[in-house]
């Protein structure tokens, strides 16, 4: 690879010729080969949004030239769609408050943007820290970015995902809504429910989850920016932090606020692992989910057999005709990914240590990556599996008819004990629960046939009264 010399104030660094980045974003490649893994496409993204509109607020302020300003913000914008993703080639594990990946976009942005003076015939410099970073710091900057990645993956892939995947339920649930099953509690036969019912509660899970995201995003939405080196907003202009949170309001369609303190917004990563702790509860949530659709599945012959998933491919190289249940077992395992990635999280939420967290990389890469991928698998769980989920109605029906536990609809009219006697002796004899019942107690056929409904049991209430 051919090499250039950069300068920067700790002396030479030979970095790729072709390279937009400089001395800086070099000295942070040769320090931290850790994973191999770079910032996410979003964090980059968001880093671009972060110079644009600090080059709008500043010109607006009157504190950078017409000029410079037009120039950064038209390298900002290359590197917010990705045209330059292969210029920040940093280790996520890196400096703590992100200042690697800060000098990264300042460095790529200002070559871009002398680049673009010089094709343009302009006679101006752009300089990384007087220009791009000016009336910022690493600390504000990045937390900043993350905050608006965030804010962006939330909106434009969690959220729609997780509402597809509520309206899927309630669909089916509408569909399926008069066709009784088996309840069941301690992985046992309990008394009947609607498919319906069943769909409405998982539904509700994602609504619920839904409602919690919203609230976590009106803490997430106040960006740090403003505060510079340790919240004061030392070197920027009073008014910068507001306008910035305005052009970022503008430029994304998200609503952000200027930090309410931002002592706090800097100190602290408390809103993204208030954020990333809703997103395990989520993962809880869609773990229950799906394993009961994979119990709900489980057969075809030895097994609950209430449903049947989508054949969507081959489920064993060995075992010809097995069909697996694919699908839930992919969302299972975003579900732990979330659930690990939070526990990481909550260590970094510590690293605070007076003035600045220092964290704010493993944040930003463990907190995307739970909401793009809970956003995804909820989608693919909606459109692969529940969409096409059908009911195994000969096998649910039968079930249903066999279940001594219908039983529990005559404790007000018999009894407890008798009850559960006429229960034990139609479970030990294989028999109609409705023939033995005949047998053992006064009440009418008529009587016994109201009682036993099961969809009546479904609308609770005293089903023989």
């Amino acid at each position: 690879m051919e090499m250039r010399i950069e300068k920067d104030s700790m002396g030479e660094v030979k970095v790729p010729k072709n390279a937009y980045y400089q001395a800086q974003t070099q000295r942070a490649v040769d320090n931290f080969p850790i994973s191999g893994i770079v910032m996410k496409d979003s964090i980059i993204k968001s880093l671009g949004l972060v110079k644009y509109c600090a080059a709008k607020a500043n010109e607006e302020l009157g504190l950078i030239s017409t000029d410079i300003s037009k120039l950064i913000q038209l390298a900002a914008l290359e590197v917010v769609d990705g045209k330059l993703n292969d210029q920040f080639p940093i280790d996520i594990y890196q400096t703590g408050s992100g200042t690697s990946s800060n000098m990264n976009a300042n460095e790529v942005i200002s070559s871009r943007a002398n680049e673009i003076a010089k094709e343009s015939n302009i006679d101006q410099f752009v300089h990384p820290n007087d220009h791009v970073n000016f009336g910022q710091s690493s600390n504000d900057v990045f937390p900043t970015a993350l905050r608006v990645a965030a804010m962006m993956m939330v909106h434009e892939t969690l959220l729609p995902g997780m509402t597809i995947l509520g309206d899927s339920l309630l669909a089916k649930g509408e569909e399926f809504k008069d066709i009784v099953k088996t309840g069941r509690t301690h992985l046992m036969d309990a008394m009947p429910v609607t498919f319906k019912q069943t769909f409405g509660g998982y539904a509700r899970q994602v609504e619920l989850g839904i409602e919690r995201v919203n609230s976590a995003c009106e803490r997430l939405k106040e960006l740090p920016q403003g505060g510079t080196a340790v919240g004061t907003g030392i070197n920027t202009h009073s008014g910068f932090g507001k306008k910035f949170a305005e052009a970022m309001s503008s430029k994304t369609g998200l609503d952000f606020i200027e930090a309410k303190d931002h002592f706090e917004a800097q100190a602290t990563v408390d809103a993204p692992a208030e954020m990333s702790a809703i997103l395990k509860t989520y993962a809880t949530s869609l773990l229950k989910i799906a394993n009961d659709f994979r119990w709900m599945n489980s057969g075809p012959n030895s097994g609950v057999g209430d449903i049947v998933l989508a054949a969507l491919q081959p489920g064993s190289s060995i075992m010809p005709g097995k069909v697996n249940p694919v699908i839930e077992e992919s969302v299972c395992m975003v579900c732990a990914q979330a659930i690990g990635n939070d526990a990481a999280i909550t260590i970094a939420a510590q690293a605070g240590n007076f003035e600045l967290n220092v964290m704010f990389p493993v944040v930003a890469h463990n907190l995307l990556e739970s909401l793009e991928l809970l956003g995804r698998v909820s989608k693919n769980f909606a459109q692969k599996s529940i969409n096409l989920v059908k009911v195994n109605t000969e096998n649910v029906a039968d079930k249903v008819n066999k279940n001594p536990i219908l039983v529990t609809a005559l404790n007000p009219l018999i009894g407890y004990d008798l009850a559960a006697k006429i229960a034990k002796k139609a479970y030990a004899e294989k028999r109609a629960l409705l023939e033995v019942a005949k047998e053992m107690c006064d009440l009418s056929e008529a009587e016994l046939k109201a009682a036993l409904d099961p969809m009546k049991m479904t609308l609770g209430g005293f089903v023989g009264k």
